[in-house]
């Protein structure tokens, strides 16, 4: 599936809901769901700066394809790192650089959010495409 037909999905999920109770709930069941991280990755360069709960994202790239692994402390921050796993993980650099991440704002996600856990959001956004952009640098220095 591509980037956006996966945030796609992430919408019409959510619409399902009209309470924010509701997607709050989604969003920590999302969270349950997601593999723990192996503590040989909670490792202080893995840590997000600017999230309010500790973070932790690990990238992988295999075949020209980005794996990403991640957990949080939090339960309603892990479930935002699910979802943002599961839009941006199995794809190359390249489409993750150039993603648009609309479902964000489709859904409401930012505007539900404490300014803290907003910017932890953002930060979570830049770190995944930072790792995209290093590893395209490094493949194509290859």
């Amino acid at each position: 599936m591509t980037i956006n037909e996966l945030q796609d999905n992430i919408i019409e999920e959510f619409s399902m809901f009209d309470d924010w109770m509701d997607k709050y709930a989604l969003l920590i069941d999302l969270g349950n769901s997601l593999e723990p991280l192996d503590d040989k990755y909670k490792t202080p360069q893995n840590i997000i700066e600017g999230c309010q709960s500790r973070v932790w994202l690990n990238a992988e790239l295999k075949d020209g394809i980005i794996t990403f692994q991640g957990e949080s402390d939090a339960v309603l921050v892990k479930g935002i790192v699910s979802l943002l796993i599961n839009v941006l993980s199995n794809h190359s650099p390249e489409e993750i650089i150039n993603s648009d991440l609309y479902f964000i704002d489709s859904i409401g996600l930012k505007e539900h959010l404490s300014p803290t856990r907003s910017n932890g959001l953002v930060a979570m956004v830049k770190q995944m495409k930072m790792f995209a952009l290093a590893y395209k640098t490094v493949s194509s220095k290859q």
